[in-house]
C-alpha cells in the first residue's frame, strides 16, 4: 500500500540568490532615501514608461472606463459581486466578543478592529490581470480597512495602468491608485513615498523582486505571506475525466515556466490517458511554451493504492490549489480527510478557474507548502483581533494573589507592585 511516483518533477534549487537580495535592498534603500524621485526614476528604468507622478487621478480612471468593452466591465461587476458576497459571509464567521468571566469584577473580550490602510499589489505581465485587483481589494473595503491603496506597474503599450486592471481597482472601491510596481512599489508601501502613504498592511502576489522585498520589509509592516510559483494537485479516481485533469493541470503550466502540476491517481489506466491529453492539448495551446516548460520540468504523476494514500501524499504537500475529482458518492467523506491546501475545488465541474476569477473564493493562496500553517487572503486578513478586560476593584481583590505570585517567580518586582499597591491603597 503507498504511493509509487510515474512522473517525477526536477529537483530545482530554493537556496536564496544574493544577487537578488541585494539588488532588491538598494531598490528600497532608494526608495526610503529618496521618496517618489527614485519611484519615477526606477519606472522608467524597468517599465520603460516616463510618468510625471506615480498617483493615478479620477479623470485617468474615468478614462479607462471608455477604453475598455462594455462586456468586460460587465464581468468584472459580476466577478466583484462573488467576491464581496463570500467576503460578507466570511466576516459574519468572526465575532466581537465580550463576556463576564466568572470572577466578580472581571470582565473580557476582544474588538476586531481593520488595519487603517492597506496596499494591494496588482502585478503586471504580458497581459493584463485585473482578477487580482479584484481580489485582494474588495476583501480589504468588505473588512472595514480606512484607507485601501491599489498600484500596479505601467504597461507600456497605455503609459500607465493597463484600463482593464485600473477599471477593476476603481470598481472593487480603490481609495487611492499608484502606477507603480516591483520591489519600490513594496518599499513605498513600507515605508512612504511622495504621494504613497505608508500602509499597515502589503497584500498581493508579484515576481520575485517583489516578494523578496515583502520578505525585507516584513516587520516594519505587515505581509500577507510570501508567493511561490503557482500550484495545483488533483485527486482522481476511475471515474474522473482524463480530458478534463490534463486541461486542468496545463491551466496552471500556463501560469509561469516554475508552476507546478502535480496528479495524484488511484487509476492506472486514467494516469495514461492524461499524459496521452496533455500532449495532445499542449500541441493546440497558445501557452504552450510556457505550459510545456512547466509540465515538462515540474509536473508530478503518481500512482496511489487507495484514496487514503493520495491524501496522505496532498496533506504532506499541501498545495495552493487542490482538486478532488472523485465518485460524487466519496466526494464529502474524503473532504473531511483532506487537511492542508489553501483553495479545494471539489468536483469534476470544478476547475480551478472558477476561483481565479469568479466564484467568490479569494485567488492569493499561499503556495510552497505553506498551507500547512497558513491561509490566503480573506476579510479577516485585514482584521486585528485585539482583547481586552474591564476589572473593578472586586476583580482586582479576586486576581491580586495570584498575579503577584507569578510576578515574585518571574523576578518582576514592580509589575507586583502594581498589583500590591492598588490593594494597600484601595
Amino acid at each position: 500500500m503507498g504511493v509509487s511516483v510515474i512522473k517525477q518533477a526536477a529537483k530545482k534549487s530554493s537556496g536564496k540568490d544574493p544577487e537578488l537580495l541585494e539588488a532588491v535592498a538598494a531598490i528600497i534603500g532608494r526608495v526610503r532615501d529618496e521618496g517618489e524621485k527614485a519611484l519615477l526614476d526606477l519606472t522608467e528604468k524597468f517599465d520603460r514608461v516616463s510618468l510625471e507622478t506615480v498617483s493615478v487621478d479620477s479623470d485617468t480612471v474615468a478614462r479607462a472606463y471608455r477604453d475598455i468593452p462594455e462586456e468586460t466591465l460587465k464581468h468584472l461587476r459580476f466577478a466583484v459581486s462573488r467576491i464581496r458576497a463570500f467576503a460578507k459571509k466570511q466576516l459574519e464567521c468572526i465575532k466581537p466578543l465580550h463576556y463576564k468571566s466568572g470572577i466578580p469584577g472581571v470582565e473580557l473580550g476582544h474588538r476586531l478592529i481593520p488595519v487603517d490602510r492597506c496596499g494591494c499589489y496588482v502585478p503586471a505581465g504580458r497581459h493584463p490581470l485585473p482578477s487580482s485587483a479584484l481580489m485582494s481589494i474588495a476583501a480589504a473595503k468588505v473588512a472595514g480597512v480606512g484607507c485601501v491603496a491599489a498600484c500596479s506597474p505601467p504597461s507600456p503599450a497605455h503609459g500607465g495602468i493597463h484600463p482593464a486592471v485600473l477599471a477593476a481597482m476603481d470598481i472593487a472601491g480603490a481609495d487611492a491608485v499608484y502606477c507603480m510596481g516591483g520591489a519600490q512599489a513594496v518599499a513605498a508601501y513600507a515605508y512612504g513615498a511622495g504621494p504613497v502613504l505608508k500602509t499597515d498592511l502589503i497584500v498581493g502576489p508579484g515576481n520575485r523582486y517583489v516578494t523578496e522585498a515583502k520578505r525585507q520589509v516584513s516587520g516594519d509592516v505587515g505581509i500577507d505571506g510570501l508567493a511561490g510559483p503557482s500550484e495545483v494537485l488533483i485527486i482522481a479516481d476511475e471515474t474522473a475525466n482524463p480530458r478534463f485533469i490534463a486541461i486542468d493541470l496545463l491551466s496552471q503550466a500556463e501560469h509561469d515556466p516554475d508552476a507546478k502540476p502535480v496528479l495524484v491517481s488511484t487509476s492506472a489506466a486514467v494516469i495514461g490517458q492524461v499524459q496521452k491529453e496533455v500532449e495532445k492539448l499542449l500541441a493546440g495551446l497558445l501557452t504552450k511554451e510556457t505550459a510545456a516548460l512547466a509540465w515538462n520540468n515540474n509536473g508530478a504523476v503518481y500512482f496511489a493504492d487507495t484514496i487514503g494514500d493520495a491524501v496522505s501524499l496532498a496533506n504532506e504537500i499541501a498545495p495552493e490549489h487542490l482538486e478532488l475529482q472523485v465518485a460524487s458518492e466519496k466526494e464529502r467523506e474524503t473532504v473531511e480527510k483532506l487537511k492542508h491546501y489553501g483553495s479545494l475545488f471539489v468536483g469534476r465541474y470544478a476547475p480551478v478557474a472558477f476561483g481565479d476569477f469568479v466564484s467568490g473564493t479569494n485567488h492569493i493562496l499561499p503556495t510552497m507548502s505553506t498551507a500547512r500553517y497558513s491561509s490566503g487572503v480573506w476579510a479577516g486578513t485585514f482584521i486585528k483581533t485585539s482583547f481586552h478586560q474591564y476589572v473593578s476593584r472586586e476583580g482586582c481583590a479576586a486576581l491580586a494573589e495570584s498575579a503577584m505570585y507569578f510576578a515574585e517567580i518571574e523576578g518582576l518586582p514592580a509589575h507586583r507592585d502594581s498589583v500590591r499597591l492598588r490593594i494597600e491603597e484601595g
